[in-house]
């Protein structure tokens, strides 16, 4: 069954084998996946930076305080959002985060790891990446994830299924 295959055996993954390089055209398959997300009224006001360079990974370690395990990772793809492109005013902030999680389902789905670092809502870690990665004033960076080939493989998932926390009709 697909649930049990994918989507409730997707973990994060902080262990990387270091200098293994994902191909491109791997890296555009996640990507693909990443867009078929949904936003509000099929705007679709994301934008993705791919890091690959050395240089600029190490930069990141040093701007974010979550994501030493970068340097050993294949690349970070930076998950921007367009607000010239939104619905609505922090719009972004929701369609971007649907086309993190379609890109984290997309990674386990290649048998890579991947891990979502929050950008947005730390505003002094925001400027940070937008001036890093030139973004334009428009575009705002929600989330880092990282990805690569995992040293091994995640634990199984504990049973996140908590019925306690469905309410049919009202609280």
């Amino acid at each position: 069954m697909f649930l049990e295959a994918g989507l409730l055996t997707r973990r994060s993954v902080r262990q990387f084998e270091a200098g293994r390089k994902i191909p491109h055209s791997d890296i555009e398959d996640l990507l693909k996946i990443a867009m078929y997300a949904p936003s509000g009224c099929n705007r679709q006001p994301w934008e993705f930076v791919v890091v690959e360079d050395e240089k600029v990974k190490e930069k990141i370690t040093e701007i974010h305080p979550h994501a030493s395990f970068l340097k050993d990772a294949s690349a970070a793809i930076v998950v921007c959002g367009d607000t010239n492109q939104e619905l609505d005013e922090n719009f972004w902030v929701v369609d971007t985060s649907a086309a993190v999680e379609n890109l984290l389902l997309a990674i386990h789905g290649k048998g890579l790891g991947g891990c979502w670092c929050a950008i947005y809502p730390y505003e002094d870690r925001m400027k940070a990446f937008q001036n890093l990665l030139g973004l334009p004033e428009n575009v705002k960076p929600n989330a880092l994830v990282v990805v690569g080939y995992p040293v091994k493989t995640p634990p199984q998932p504990k049973d996140r299924f908590k019925p306690e926390k469905i309410h049919y009709n009202k609280w």
